[in-house]
């Protein structure tokens, strides 16, 4: 029963310790360009929330980091827990932008 006692304490510690080196090293992502993919590694943020990002920016480009609380799923609590984690370098193409670079 010690043992596994002095596990779990052990592991709490590990946890508590390694996370703040964890998300020192997590890059920052681009939100008009990141894929489905690269958007779940942000915290909170899991395949919906990141489908809903993607097709938001589609038709609504980010021209700051805090307009992505325009997104459904996406208040203030994680906007917080997020913003250091996300920036808007580039415009991501407009859909009509894209339908055009495909026709040529």
């Amino acid at each position: 029963m010690k043992q596994v006692l002095l596990k779990m304490i052990l592991t709490g510690l590990l946890c508590v310790f390694a996370l703040p080196f964890g998300a020192l090293a997590m890059d920052v992502v681009d939100i008009n360009t990141a894929t489905v993919e690269q958007l779940t590694e942000l915290p909170g943020i899991g395949p919906a929330i990141a489908a809903k990002i993607v097709a938001h920016r589609a038709a609504h480009p980010f021209t700051s980091v805090e307009q992505i609380m325009d997104v459904n799923g996406i208040g203030q609590a994680k906007f917080d827990a997020i913003k250091d984690s996300i920036t808007v370098e580039k415009a991501a193409p407009k859909a009509e932008e894209k339908a055009a670079s495909k026709k040529e």
